[in-house]
């Protein structure tokens, strides 16, 4: 296990030296003759587990360095070394955030290693305290999916590496698919969380009021101006944007849109004074974008400064495999809010429903099942109570044998008994996959058409994991 890195701050080489040796079977040592060494050190490098800085240096001293560095890095340990009587400023250390003090000179070094290993220590339980809250922040956020599909597996780890940046993203796929759900999660996830989520349909706006509504107007500035409006980018100022539609504004707001990003200030119709705007844009389309560009009806410059980090939502026939967890929380949504039982779904219904192509995808699918649960008289649903126009359209097209394999609960799942319920359904599949696979859980995984994290979570869920 590699040594924590500890950067030992004083402007006095044989003092840091002399340090740096005593600490060096502790940690891995660094050594700066200043704060603003310091500070380009601890930049460069995000893993420096403790900062120990001397109080009087040239440039800023030891407490404004702490300070610095902790408004960076809330995790790192901070230890401030002060000349004897000064406690007062070891006082003032600890309230800028210090950990710890020592005093000069220092003459107990056993003490000062126990101090340095206790900072470490510290250090070291805040960055897994942080870490389990990233996690438990980015599970909750990413909830409102359902899917463990490849397609979706890849979806997630691209919002929660796109989430930590401030760049640009074009959220693109099918209508249906779920785009405004990613833009939300990207917010979420996001240091802007706490900050408004600003979203605007440009489908539903004309170019006469788009403008408008994106730049805000000034009292006067058109008939009906009565008086001034704040829009949309000030609005979502130090939160996030969402243009969904973006195809659908024209080229003459498109210029105006580029003109916001270059320079990060907009004009409020009829006014002439540069606001700034502080704002995270993500933009969906249903269209094919680099199409719209090479026809002309979309600016190629916008484009590819929309085009950043790029997030293609899968069309739900893409994964079929998902179809039964969807089928399942939709199931459990609508019974809730219909204080109904949830009456399940045998493997008639659930074989017409996995053999549809959902061209409305994910959204065509949550309607149906609401229609399903609302018109059901509390039995289990079966292909009677399918929609007649999908269960139709099923029955006539057909069977994919690709997809089939990667049901997770298939109709070649184990035969419905009383009572059964899709969870119980998926969970007797997995097992029965895995023990076919000789408990190979990568091979396991390829034949369920779900990712290896997936298996291994719901194996631990199990307790059923080898």
């Amino acid at each position: 296990m590699a040594k924590p890195k500890i950067l030992i701050v004083d402007d006095e080489k044989p003092t840091r030296e002399v340090m740096a040796k005593i600490l060096s079977a502790t940690g891995e040592c660094m050594l700066a003759p200043d704060a603003a060494a310091a500070k380009s050190m601890l930049a460069a490098d995000p893993s420096i587990a403790l900062l120990i800085t001397d109080f009087k240096m040239p440039g800023e001293n030891g407490v404004e360095l702490i300070k610095a560095a902790k408004a960076a890095n809330p995790s790192l340990a901070c230890i401030l070394v002060t000349a004897f009587g000064e406690i007062d400023l070891a006082v003032d250390a600890m309230k800028q955030g210090a950990d710890d003090f020592l005093t000069k000179p220092i003459t107990d070094i056993s003490q000062m290693e126990i101090r340095v290993q206790k900072a470490i220590e510290k250090h070291s339980l805040q960055k897994r305290l942080a870490e389990y809250e990233d996690e438990a922040k980015e599970r909750k956020a990413l909830d409102a999916f359902t899917g463990s599909s490849p397609a979706m597996e890849k979806v997630y780890k691209l919002i929660a590496q796109a989430a930590k940046s401030s760049a640009n993203v074009l959220v693109e796929g099918p209508s249906g698919t779920g785009k405004e759900l990613v833009a939300r999660a990207l917010h979420d996830l996001s240091p802007r969380s706490s900050g408004p989520f600003v979203a605007v349909e440009c489908a539903a706006l004309s170019p006469t009021l788009i403008e408008s509504e994106l730049f805000g107007h000034e009292k006067g500035a058109f008939t009906g101006a009565e008086r001034q409006k704040i829009g949309r980018f000030e609005a979502a100022s130090g939160g996030t944007l969402f243009l969904d539609e973006i195809t659908e504004i024209d080229l003459s707001t498109q210029v105006k849109l580029l003109r916001v990003l270059e320079t990060r200030t907009i004009q409020r119709v009829g006014g002439n004074a540069d606001i700034p705007v502080d704002f995270r844009l993500v933009a969906a389309t249903n269209r094919n974008l680099r199409e719209y560009v090479a026809e002309g009806k979309f600016r190629e410059d916008l484009y590819y400064r929309l085009d950043v980090i790029d997030i293609r939502m899968p069309a739900l026939k893409d994964r079929p495999g998902d179809i039964a967890l969807l089928v399942s929380r939709f199931l459990k949504e609508f019974s809730k809010a219909n204080s109904m039982d949830n009456p399940g779904i045998d493997q008639s219904a659930m074989k017409l429903l996995e053999n549809y192509s959902w061209p409305g995808n994910v959204r065509q699918l949550r309607n149906a099942i609401e229609r399903m649960v609302v018109l059901s008289d509390g039995r289990r649903l079966s292909a009677q109570d399918v929609p007649p126009e999908i269960a139709a359209a099923s029955a006539s097209a057909p069977a994919a044998a690709p997809a089939a394999a990667a049901v997770p609960v298939p109709a070649a799942a184990p035969a419905a008994r009383p009572g059964m319920t899709l969870a119980d359904a998926e969970k007797e599949k997995i097992l029965a996959t895995l023990a076919e696979s000789r408990y190979n859980k990568t091979l396991a995984a390829e034949k369920l058409g779900i990712s290896r994290r997936t298996l291994h979570r719901k194996l631990n869920e199990w307790n059923a994991g080898k």
